[in-house]
């Protein structure tokens, strides 16, 4: 069975999003969002990324 991502249920803070990301690809959900909240303060790319997966699932 293929893996899918999905937004976490259990790792919610603002949707799931970066705590699916985190069940995904198998690491700590606290380092996901922390390179989430660093594209967002650099150039935005971390609130393109979760928009769509927050609407989408």
């Amino acid at each position: 069975m293929a893996r899918r991502l999905f937004r976490s249920r259990a790792q919610r803070i603002l949707g799931g999003v970066c705590g699916g990301f985190a069940e995904y690809f198998d690491v700590d959900v606290v380092l996901v969002r922390l390179l989430w909240a660093l594209s967002v303060l650099l150039n935005g790319a971390g609130l393109r990324a979760t928009l769509p997966q927050s609407i989408c699932s």
